[in-house]
């Protein structure tokens, strides 16, 4: 056998001894952990907890009497004088941990050096792969998105490209809009890929957010509608995250483009004196919305909308409000549009009616809204005691004496039977 066979041999049965005792990788670690700190072998180990069988294990090895000690330290110079005292004389501490770790051993400034040095390299990659595109000139607030997602270069660069390849495919870039879904499976063939609160998604949401930060345009936080902030961020990228229902109905009402041109298909709808249902994405292409009077009468129930379309505009909210229904409210207010609001008498209707009122950014007048209205169209239909609590949320002194007499009879009372007069 040569000298690097027998080498290679002696250098196997060490490991084979060492792996036959569990006490050895807390040791090893131990000396693993201190040698990526100096950079060399060195220091101490305490050993703590130790059962008969570690202390056997430690005895054999070390020659040493440690009987009846629960802890024991090994420093690196115990260890050598140990190991050239044994038959593995020709064996080095630092094969053993390589070994038995089955990695190099590299000090911590080594390590960092390295990775510097290769993130230097995914950065030229970077320049070199995405130079003709936008999204090369947002290096630096990329990799401040994935920086704490993952240690692994290998997934830190394929999430840095990730955010790149959104960015170069953010809708809006190309005049054009399309559904979340459509978006995550054009670009990673998975419709899913960027839903709320998974890493794509949230990877998603911060690259749009760099690109609003660089178009200049802020979005402020709603504490009343806690989603609109994400949602209108994403619809600003083209893209949009609600379902294909998210619209609102509307009447007799005139919509001007972004261009500053009249909508004709709104205003077809206008002449014939007919409903228009509007999707988010015509929403998105108008500026403002103008009225008659300057006054919409807004409803949440679509027959009640039905019912009072005449001579005056209306809208129909059509319970919760999406973010159709919200932006919708922008462009009124924009208009200087005066809005009566009327919605169902129970907790849940209530609070809409005032959030509503909250969020508009112009004059909000509850319509149909009065504790003679509720007595008018109360039903006898009960509301449970859970439901009720929602009415505790109910500050708006223009809506507490209905909340009131809605917690006193514990009965829903519904726009339908209301008789509307416009």
């Amino acid at each position: 056998m040569s000298r690097c066979q027998n080498h290679e041999q002696q250098k196997q049965d060490c490991l084979d001894f060492f792996k036959q005792g569990g006490i050895w990788k807390r040791l090893f670690t131990g000396f693993r952990n201190k040698y990526e700190s100096y950079g060399h072998f060195s220091g101490k180990v305490v050993l703590n907890n130790l059962s008969f069988e570690d202390i056997d294990e430690l005895e054999g090895f070390f020659g040493l009497n440690y009987h009846g000690k629960k802890s024991v330290t090994i420093s690196a110079e115990k260890f050598v004088k140990a190991l050239a005292n044994s038959k593995y004389a020709n064996i080095t501490p630092y094969e053993i941990l390589t070994e038995y770790f089955d990695t190099p051993l590299i000090a911590k400034s080594e390590s960092r050096t390295l990775k510097e040095n290769n993130i230097k390299s995914i950065e030229f990659d970077f320049y070199d792969d995405f130079k003709e595109t936008p999204a090369v000139r947002f290096l630096e607030e990329f990799e401040n998105i994935v920086k704490n997602l993952s240690e692994d270069l290998i997934a830190w660069k394929h999430m840095l490209w990730l955010c790149a390849e959104i960015y170069n495919a953010l809708p809006y870039l190309n005049k054009d809009k399309m559904y979340l879904a459509v978006f995550a499976t054009r670009l990673t063939g998975n419709p899913h890929a960027f839903d709320q609160g998974t890493t794509k998604g949230n990877i998603l949401y911060r690259v749009i957010q760099i690109d609003l930060k660089y178009r200049h345009i802020n979005i402020e936080a709603s504490e009343i509608f806690p989603a609109y902030r994400r949602k209108k961020s994403y619809l600003l990228a083209g893209i949009m995250i609600d379902d294909i229902s998210n619209y609102t109905m509307l009447y007799n009402v005139h919509g001007i483009k972004t261009d500053g041109n009249i909508h004709q298909g709104i205003e077809g709808f206008y002449k014939e004196k007919n409903i228009v249902q509007l999707p988010l994405n015509v929403i998105a292409d108008l500026d403002r919305i103008e009225c008659i009077d300057n006054t919409i009468y807004i409803v949440e129930n679509p027959s009640v909308f039905a019912m009072i379309c005449k001579e005056k505009s209306c809208m129909c909210m059509n319970g919760q409000p999406r973010l159709a229904g919200l932006i919708v409210l922008e462009l009124l207010a924009k208009s200087g549009i005066s809005i009566y609001y009327s919605g169902d008498f129970d907790p849940e209707g209530i609070l809409i009616a005032q959030k509503l009122s909250q969020f508009y950014d112009g004059k909000f007048i509850y319509w149909h809204m009065t504790q003679d209205d509720y007595y008018k169209c109360k039903s006898n239909k009960t509301i449970s005691k859970k439901r009720m609590k929602i009415l505790n949320k109910i500050t708006d002194k223009n809506l507490i004496p209905a909340a009131n007499a809605i917690q006193k009879y514990g009965m829903a009372g519904y726009q339908e039977n209301i008789d509307f007069l416009l």
